[in-house]
């Protein structure tokens, strides 16, 4: 909004000319979340705590971990909002509006906030039936997707996935590339939602690949540096650095309230629409392969509980004291502070793995 206000009186006034910069309007959209997020931050966590809208945090499935988490009984839950609310606002400023890709970041986060939203309210409404049916969460996220699909397959002609350290190396696959980006979507999703079981877990988690992919946005889009580093350069994918931006900054001020001991949790409303817009950036930037690396921590907590329940069906045996991976620590007597800071490391390295990717080729 404020480059279509703002930059056009460069005519008449240099210093508006600023707003040309993705730079710039990257660093005033991360400071405006941040600020928004630390201000609205307590009004929301008054406000569920008075509506007493707080998480079943009650492990049924395991006594130790229940006895554990007793004492996160009563935190309110659906912060998502935090989230929610602190990216779309700052994108909607700072982002140039007439940009597809903007445009489409905002459908997704709205989009999956929603229905996180609803999967949440459900759960406390009606504790029995557990949020929405399974299925219903899936057909929310697959026509999410299919619609991100027709987008790319018709819109921007993407037919193929670029190969991560390869120059150029692009598989072929027509129209089964529809399927993968709903694919991604709901993995994307799903993943950070498994995620989402410590303080400040995967939202720490979240600021790192935005990180990483906020600095492939950038020079994506930009035509001398992508030509520079040898990559494929994509028009107006720079202006994703700016989405990315809001929610980084979001994610940093939800983070200030979600530390250890956390005062609020994310719920589905956030964690659905992060990691869906995770998921919707790699397409963006055509890395929907990359996005194993950069979200390599929630690939690792999602191929937990995949093995797990693969091993108990077919062998009888748990891997895993139980799953996903960060309960396994707590239940080996590692504290929930120092499993939280240790997958952020892990996160942060997977960045840096990431961002290599650009030069090594």
């Amino acid at each position: 909004m404020f480059y279509h206000l703002l930059y056009p009186l460069s005519k008449f006034f240099t210093a508006f000319n600023i707003f040309r910069y993705i730079t710039f309007r990257a660093a005033m959209a991360s400071l405006t979340s941040l600020l928004l997020g630390l201000f609205i931050g307590p009004y929301i966590i008054r406000l569920l705590k008075r509506l007493n809208i707080s998480e079943d945090v009650e492990k049924k499935d395991s006594i130790e971990l229940k006895n554990l988490h007793k004492v996160k009984k009563g935190t309110p839950t659906m912060g998502g909002i935090i989230i929610v609310v602190s990216t779309l606002i700052p994108t909607i400023l700072w982002a140039r509006l007439d940009n597809l890709y903007i445009l489409f970041g905002i459908v997704v986060v709205s989009w999956l906030g929603v229905l996180g939203y609803i999967d949440d309210f459900l759960k406390l409404r009606y504790p029995e039936r557990h949020g929405l049916k399974a299925s219903t969460k899936l057909s929310g996220q697959i026509l999410l997707g299919l619609i991100l699909a027709l987008f790319f397959y018709n819109v921007c002609n993407v037919r193929g996935l670029t190969v991560p350290f390869f120059k150029g190396l692009i598989i072929p696959l027509s129209y089964g590339y529809i399927f993968i980006v709903i694919l991604v979507i709901i993995a994307s999703s799903n993943a950070v939602n498994i995620t989402d079981g410590l303080d400040g877990l995967a939202i720490g988690c979240i600021i790192m690949a935005g990180l990483a992919f906020g600095g492939i946005a950038y020079v994506t889009g930009h035509t001398q540096l992508s030509s520079y580093l040898k990559i494929s350069h994509i028009a107006g994918s720079g202006e994703i650095a700016i989405f990315l931006a809001s929610l980084i900054g979001a994610s940093l001020s939800f983070l200030w309230f979600n530390t250890y001991p956390a005062q609020i949790f994310m719920g589905d409303t956030g964690a659905l629409a992060i990691g869906g817009s995770i998921g919707y950036v790699a397409c963006v930037l055509r890395q929907e392969l990359l996005l194993f690396l950069v979200g390599g921590v929630f690939v690792i907590e999602a191929f937990s509980v995949i093995l797990q329940v693969l091993s108990f069906k077919c062998t009888g045996k748990r891997i895993f004291l139980i799953a996903p991976l960060h309960h396994h620590f707590e239940l080996k007597g590692m504290a929930e502070p120092k499993i939280v800071v240790r997958f952020w490391i892990l996160a942060a390295l997977f960045a840096l793995l990431s961002l290599s990717t650009l030069k090594i080729r």
